[in-house]
């Protein structure tokens, strides 16, 4: 029988009671530990924190920076209006989640329910605009169009609209009394997001969730100057909500201002010469495609040749940036991003990639000289040229003769660069060149010259075209090889075999390739403002600049001005000869070549213009046309896509964009006191002792006075006849019919 204590226990019992014991005393030691950490040790920081949850911020935003033109005028500002608000944090609370007080804020406000309710949800990747990306716990703009009315009302029956306010506030207007649009240049602003704020954090400005910032344009480029800090101020309460003490106040610092190079004056020109272009383009009828132009889309470009600022820039379509202040309708939004809406959120004198046509014969010529070719060489301009099979064609089947380079930049003429382009390649090596061999002259001269990478414009987003090489060529097959090959017939339709063709060598640099692109077709795209920087390094003497439109950074009280300079790019690869003589042909295009029919009259020997014309063709569209030009002064680039020939769609109104520039009247005279800008602008607008920036009088309606000033120009069709004498390339009208292609052969107009 086996023996049992006085007490009971067995010995495995008391063995299990230690082991309870040593637990039981560990987990005390462990807890002990932990309070004497969290009192003593770390007791004053948490003590900190703790009084921190009494403490609430009341914040006040800072006022935005101007964006202002050259001489001052406003082109982005602000205003005070009467914004009515709703708090998400308020609306919760409420049994339906604020649904029968937003719909009866709606029916004072005269908006939809729907539409009200959409500007209080949470942007999320499921939920469309419109919807709310800042904080959820800060006051949501449903409008800043309030009337005193309607705010009155609000205020006055709070306790119908629990959550929502109608206070007056500081908010962006486009434009400023300028008048002009500029909007794809200005950009707009939207609320902060979480990542936003999370990312800022431990930089030099960091966000508040209270905060807008710039999302595109100049707003988003120079955000960090403008935006300013906003002021807050710290309340003691105590544990029912209820104040007890001021903590601290910081005070708000507004924004910087930003002058520009714009001027709105001739921004205004700019935008109005190109719309009623567009307009005039769809007016005219198209031969090949048998329908009048679309006429799109487009884009201006007046940029100081010798500094590299823009003057303006101008995109269409455009829209009014003011949809976006207080918060943009579902309606708008669609409008603008919408499968139908062309885009106007594009800003395509930056973003609009396109073949430059003949425009890109600036880059093919200074490439024949760099390989050798002599500039007064004769080169036959024959109407067509032959490669084994494949004819290409010169435009309108034109034949000059021997000819130079000059001579061919002059009329334009296609197959004068077939032939160089044609021999280069073969000297190249042809389709499959030895290692190291091929020089590529053509190539290598358009990376020089800048393409194929953005020119650093103070602009978001801006792309930088394409320069279709070897390298490009391969990583494009790479890419593309086995749709090609799956894709491809031998025999099937045209695009099967063109398939088929890129199957099978698409890696390979073919002779139709760079024929192709001498003349500026094929894959090669460029953009306006890149066109803009190569012709105003050749009006300059060949010295590319960085484009910019910020021109200072004034600060709030006007004691600081940071200029923001001029920034040399690059140097042509030409010599001085060469540009000299590009220069007479650009001269000659005006006066007696592709260009002439539409700046007869002009007065050249005073204010001397030169450009090229370019008519680009795009599989499955109409033509795009391309005007590229310049004066000792400025440059001016404008493009407008499925609009014909380059001179027919863009000449006269880059003609009265230069007439509005230097005060040219119809009949070629020139009025001084009618000059917008004769000479750029160099000084800054003078800055007050208080901050304010000194800006002229409003000007009056310059475009509608300049479609005055132009009402007997000879090219609108005036008392004075256009010269019978112009070539007639890509200067031919757009109502002229033009010969339509034989199936295998390629037509490439000027």
């Amino acid at each position: 029988m086996t023996n049992i204590p006085e007490t009971g226990r067995t010995p495995r019992v008391q063995i299990r009671l230690v082991v309870i014991q040593i637990l039981v005393l560990s987990l005390l030691g462990t807890l002990g530990g932990r309070l004497w950490y969290l009192q003593i040790r770390e007791g004053a920081q948490y003590q900190k924190e703790a009084s921190g949850n009494h403490v609430q911020q009341v914040v006040q935003p800072a006022v935005r920076g101007e964006i202002l033109d050259a001489r001052g005028v406003p082109l982005a500002d602000n205003e005070t209006r009467l914004v009515v608000s709703a708090s998400r944090t308020d609306l919760l609370k409420q049994k339906d989640d604020g649904k029968a007080v937003l719909t009866k804020l709606a029916g004072v406000l005269g908006m939809s329910p729907e539409d009200v309710m959409q500007k209080v949800r949470l942007c999320d990747a499921k939920t469309p605009q419109p919807c709310w990306n800042g904080s959820p716990y800060q006051p949501i703009p449903i409008t800043d169009e309030a009337t005193p009315r309607q705010a009155l009302q609000i205020r006055e029956r709070s306790e119908d609209f629990p959550g929502i306010t109608a206070e007056p506030e500081a908010v962006r207007r486009y434009p400023g009394p300028g008048k002009s649009n500029t909007a794809q240049v200005l950009g707009y602003l939207s609320p902060v997001t979480d990542d936003e704020i999370q990312k800022a954090k431990n930089t030099s400005s960091p966000y508040l969730r209270s905060d807008m910032v710039g999302r595109s344009g100049l707003e988003r480029e120079y955000d960090k100057e403008l935006r300013g800090k906003a002021g807050v101020t710290r309340y003691e309460v105590d544990n029912l909500g209820r104040v007890i003490g001021k903590a601290k106040a910081d005070a708000a610092q507004p924004g910087s201002n930003l002058v520009t190079s714009i001027d709105s004056r001739v921004q205004r020109v700019a935008e109005y010469e190109l719309d009623k272009a567009m307009k005039a383009a769809r007016q005219q009828y198209d031969s090949i495609t048998g329908e009048n132009y679309k006429a799109d889309s487009g884009a201006v470009v007046v940029m100081e040749a010798k500094t590299g600022r823009i003057v303006a820039m101008a995109s269409a379509p455009t829209y009014d940036p003011n949809v976006w202040v207080g918060g943009i309708s579902a309606k708008d939004y669609k409008a603008l991003t919408g499968k139908n809406s062309d885009y106007p959120l594009l800003n395509r004198a930056i973003q609009g990639q396109a073949a430059p046509g003949s425009t890109f014969k600036v880059i093919s010529t200074a490439a024949a000289v760099q390989a050798g070719y002599a500039w007064d060489g004769g080169y036959p301009c024959t109407s067509d040229y032959r490669v084994g099979n494949q004819v290409f064609k010169n435009f309108e089947g034109e034949n000059f003769g021997d000819i130079s380079l000059g001579r061919a930049l002059e009329v334009s003429c296609d197959t004068v660069f077939y032939g160089l382009a044609d021999r280069e390649w073969k000297k190249d090596g042809g389709i499959n060149p030895k290692k190291g061999q091929p020089k590529d002259y053509f190539f290598k001269t358009a990376h020089q010259f800048g393409l194929g990478k953005p020119t650093g414009v103070d602009l978001p987003n801006e792309l930088g075209g394409r320069v279709p090489d070897r390298q490009w060529k391969q990583d494009y097959w790479e890419a593309n090889k086995d749709s090609w090959c799956k894709t491809g017939k031998k025999d099937g339709s045209y695009v099967e075999k063109i398939a088929y063709e890129n199957c099978l060598e698409g890696n390979k640099m073919r002779e139709g390739d760079e024929i192709n692109y001498s003349i500026g077709q094929g894959d090669t795209l460029v953009t306006p403002i890149q066109e803009a920087m190569i012709y105003g390094a050749v009006a300059n003497g060949g010295t590319e600049y960085v484009p910019t439109i910020g021109k200072a950074i004034v600060s709030p009280d006007g004691k600081t001005v940071q200029e923001i300079k001029p920034k040399v790019q690059r140097k042509l690869p030409v010599t001085q000869a060469t540009l000299k003589g590009m220069d007479d042909a650009f001269a000659g295009v005006i006066t007696r070549g592709t260009a002439a029919w539409k700046f007869s009259g002009w007065p050249q020997d005073k204010i001397p213009l030169h450009g090229k014309t370019g008519t680009a063709e795009v599989y499955g569209k109409q033509t795009t046309s391309w005007m590229a030009t310049y004066s000792k002064d400025y440059t001016v680039i404008m493009t407008i896509a499925q609009a014909g020939t380059g001179s027919g769609a863009s000449g006269e109104a880059v003609r009265n964009i230069y007439s509005a520039l230097y005060g040219v009247q119809g009949d070629g005279s020139i009025d001084n006191k009618k000059a917008l800008l004769p000479q750029p602008q160099a000084s800054l607008p003078k800055v007050r002792t208080d901050g304010t920036i000194v800006a002229p009088p409003v000007p009056k309606d310059a475009a509608k006075d300049t479609e005055a000033a132009q009402k007997n120009n000879p090219s609108n069709g005036g008392d004075q006849q256009p010269a019978t004498t112009a070539p007639t390339d890509n200067a031919n009208r757009n109502t002229r019919r033009r010969p339509r292609r034989k199936r295998g052969s390629r037509r490439m107009p000027s």
